[in-house]
């Protein structure tokens, strides 16, 4: 998500148009390098027959078949002229001459940025010749994240997963509260006669889980959901009954999310280091 945000903010700042893009049955165009069979499916050969199938290519199920496929699309794209970056192998960047694009790619999404348009539309045909794959438009929503236009720039938001996770544990008309951790608390890690070990702890972990994916639109309760995910092994009572109130302070504000906005003065970029590893 570093990478996204960083993407994101170049585009805004320079006013590039963002555009998705959505390969179609993605994992079959991975090409095998192994012998690999599998027993016919159903109703295809004879009841007993000792038969197998050897595959040509991979299929949805196989263990190889991500790999392959991030391989197949990685080449395509280095034939397009884009280079892999080091530091995120999900970011590809072409910069020849004035024409500088930006890809990122999730499994078969892929976002496309860059400051020539023509270029991104020629780069578009590319990918229609080597695969078969859908033009989603615009970017507008990517990673479970809504995308906003908005009048100074971008806004994402997870509006409709907040909603979810607020119906799938019954709060979705609870009262809001207006904090998502009370004052002046600290989180027990010892069982006491009044604060016991909560035993569905799968539960409490699969709630500060889907938590945790809402930090990255949420970042005001990023510091309530690092105390919680200290617990997952050993939660109290005490620890479900915060992540409870975290959902009712979400309920005050579903749709609050990031907003990347153009600055009005010159673009520069910051760097920030913790003092402790400056050693």
């Amino acid at each position: 998500m570093g990478t996204v945000r960083c993407v994101l903010t170049l585009a805004v700042e320079m006013n590039w148009k963002n555009f998705q893009m959505d390969v179609n049955n993605a994992f079959l165009y991975g090409d095998l390098n192994e012998e690999v069979y599998m027993l016919p499916p159903p109703g295809f050969s004879k009841p007993n027959e000792n038969k197998v199938c050897k595959l040509k290519k991979s299929l949805f199920g196989l263990k190889q078949a991500p790999r392959q496929w991030n391989h197949k699309l990685t080449e395509a794209l280095r034939d397009a002229g884009f280079v892999q970056s080091k530091n995120d192998h999900s970011l590809f960047v072409k910069n020849v001459g004035s024409v500088f694009l930006c890809v990122l790619v999730y499994v078969d999404d892929l976002v496309i940025t860059g400051n020539d348009e023509l270029e991104i539309e020629n780069f578009k045909s590319f990918l229609k010749n080597k695969f078969k794959i859908k033009d989603l438009g615009e970017l507008k929503y990517f990673l479970g994240i809504k995308v906003l236009k908005t009048k100074t720039g971008l806004c994402l938001t997870q509006r409709k997963y907040c909603l979810e996770l607020l119906h799938d544990f019954g709060l979705l008309g609870c009262k809001p509260v207006m904090t998502p951790l009370p004052e002046n608390i600290v989180l027990a890690h010892k069982e006491s006669e009044n604060d016991k070990f909560y035993v569905n702890f799968a539960n409490y972990q699969r709630l500060v889980s889907k938590l945790i994916y809402l930090t990255l639109t949420r970042p005001d309760i990023y510091y309530v959901v690092h105390c919680l995910s200290q617990h997952m092994h050993s939660p109290l009572k005490s620890h479900l009954d915060i992540a409870m109130r975290v959902l009712k302070y979400l309920k005050l504000a579903p749709g609050c999310g990031i907003q990347f906005s153009k600055r009005n003065s010159v673009f520069d970029i910051n760097a920030f280091s913790d003092s402790d590893w400056a050693r």
